[in-house]
C-alpha cells in the first residue's frame, strides 16, 4: 500500500524533484510549488506568479537550496529558503516549457518546450546561450549526460531522439524510431512511438525512453552517436514517465495504463557487452524475428520488471530518494496526494 502525502496541494500535481539533502520539490496545475521533508510534511507552499502549471522542477545539483522551476514559458530561479520571490527569472522560452534539465556543474540550464526547441540557458552569465532546433514537433523531455557537461539528449513526439553536444547547434545523432520500425518492417502508423520521456544512468553513456507503444527502449552512446540496445514492451499503454535509480541500469516507468514497473537490466546490458559470438548470434536472430512478427517486442532476452506496482491512476511524474537506507518510489499522478511506495 501507498502512503499519502497529502495537504501539499489543491490540484494535480504534475512534477517532482528530490534535492541532495532529501527534500522533494513537488510542482502542480495553478502555479503551485511545495517543499517538503524526508517525513511527507510539506514545510512551504507558494503560488507561483500568473498561475501556470508547474510543468518541471529541478533542484541545483551544487548548491541544495537553489531550485529551478518551468511554469508556462518561465523559468524561475527559487532559493527555498524563500519561495515567494524569484532570485532570477528567464523568459526565453516562445511556448510552453515541458522539461528543464540542469548539468552536473550547473553551468547551463535546459528547457524543452512546445516548438521543439530547446533553449540552452548559461547560467554564470544568467543570459540565452544557443537554441537547438531539429525537432519538429513537441520536444517532451530533455536530460544532460552525467559527467559530461556539454552533452545532451532529447527526445519528442515527432518520434526522434537526438544527442548534441553545446559546442555546437546542430545534433551530434539523430534516430527517428518511426524510421527504424519501417526498415524492421514493422511500420507502427496505428500507435506510432511518440517519446514522451527520457532518463539516463549514472554512468552517462546508456539511456532509456518511454513511448506511447508501451515500449521501453535502452540506447547505449559510444562517441558521438547511439544505438538501441534492447526493447521490449512495459506498458499496456504510453510510457509517460522513466527515471533512472543510483544503481547502475536500474530505473522506474511510470504508465497511462497506472502501472509503475522497477526494472533491472544490468544482465542484459552485460550480455550485449560479451564478446561471446553466440550472443551476438543470438541478438541477430531475434532482429530477424522482429520482421517476420510484429508482436515480436523483445530484442534480447526475455525482461520482466522485478517490482510491479499497481498504482491505478495515470502518472504524471515519478521520482526517487533513499534516506539513511529506506528507499522509496514517489509517483505523481492525476489527484492533488504523491504516492509513496517503500522498496527493498
Amino acid at each position: 500500500m501507498a502512503k499519502k502525502w497529502t495537504n501539499g496541494h489543491s490540484s494535480s500535481v504534475l512534477s517532482l524533484n528530490v534535492s541532495k539533502d532529501g527534500l522533494l520539490a513537488s510542482g502542480a496545475e495553478g502555479g503551485e510549488l511545495t517543499i517538503w521533508n524526508a517525513e511527507g510534511n510539506p514545510l512551504e507552499c507558494v503560488q507561483l506568479q500568473k498561475a501556470e502549471d508547474v510543468t518541471s522542477i529541478v533542484f541545483s545539483p551544487t548548491c541544495s537550496r537553489r531550485l529551478y522551476v518551468s511554469h508556462g514559458e518561465i523559468i524561475s530561479m527559487l532559493d527555498i529558503r524563500c519561495l515567494k520571490e524569484p532570485v532570477e527569472c528567464f523568459h526565453v522560452n516562445e511556448e510552453e516549457i515541458n522539461c528543464l534539465s540542469v548539468n552536473e556543474t550547473d553551468s547551463f540550464l535546459a528547457a524543452a518546450d512546445d516548438s521543439g526547441a530547446i533553449k540552452i540557458i548559461d547560467l554564470q552569465s544568467k543570459k540565452l546561450s544557443r537554441c537547438l532546433q531539429r525537432h519538429s514537433n513537441i520536444c517532451a523531455s530533455t536530460a544532460f549526460r552525467p559527467q559530461r557537461p556539454q552533452s545532451l539528449l532529447s527526445c519528442g513526439l515527432d518520434m526522434k531522439i537526438i544527442m548534441w553536444n553545446l559546442q555546437k547547434t546542430r545534433p551530434q545523432w539523430i534516430m527517428n524510431l518511426q524510421e527504424e520500425a519501417v526498415e524492421q518492417g514493422i511500420g507502427q502508423f496505428v500507435n506510432p512511438p511518440l517519446v514522451h520521456s527520457l532518463s539516463v544512468s549514472t554512468c552517462g553513456n546508456v539511456f532509456g525512453c518511454g513511448a506511447e507503444d508501451g515500449k521501453i527502449r535502452i540506447f547505449r552512446v559510444t562517441g558521438s552517436k547511439f544505438e538501441q540496445e534492447v526493447t521490449f514492451k512495459g506498458h499496456l499503454l504510453g510510457v509517460s514517465q522513466i527515471f533512472f535509480l543510483p544503481e547502475m541500469y536500474c530505473f522506474i516507468t511510470g504508465g497511462n495504463d497506472g502501472k509503475v514497473l522497477l526494472w533491472d537490466v544490468s544482465r542484459e546490458i552485460g550480455k550485449l557487452k560479451s564478446p561471446n559470438k553466440a550472443v551476438h548470434k543470438k541478438k541477430n536472430a531475434i532482429k530477424k524475428a522482429n520482421k517476420m512478427d510484429p508482436e515480436y517486442t523483445n530484442d534480447c532476452l526475455s525482461i520482466s520488471p522485478k517490482l510491479t506496482i499497481e498504482h491505478g491512476e495515470k502518472v504524471n511524474w515519478v521520482s526517487y530518494m533513499s534516506i539513511n537506507g529506506s528507499k522509496k518510489i514517489l509517483v505523481a499522478d492525476q489527484s492533488s496526494d504523491i504516492s509513496v511506495y517503500p522498496i527493498s
